[in-house]
């Protein structure tokens, strides 16, 4: 029975922010929405560009050590 209170309880809650929301306070919402997208953007853009720069570091590293490993099949082949 509890849990049931507890999904009703959120229910109502969620329909009273959306009404809250939707009909007193809709215009501090869109300033709150467009005070907050700009950094959102930002930050997502930078995590992002992390991301990509570490995959190419990633793929580099991952390319040298192929590399040395092919040098070292090399080497050891004609004294075998």
């Amino acid at each position: 029975m509890g849990k049931i209170l507890a999904v009703l309880g959120g229910l109502v809650a969620m329909a009273g922010g959306v009404v809250l929301v939707a009909l007193v306070w809709w215009p501090q919402f869109t300033c709150l929405v467009k005070g907050v997208i700009p950094p959102l953007l930002f930050f997502g853009g930078l995590i992002a560009l992390i991301a990509g720069v570490s995959s190419f570091k990633d793929a580099a590293r991952a390319k040298k050590l192929e590399s040395e490993l092919k040098e070292d099949e090399k080497k050891a082949s004609p004294n075998a």
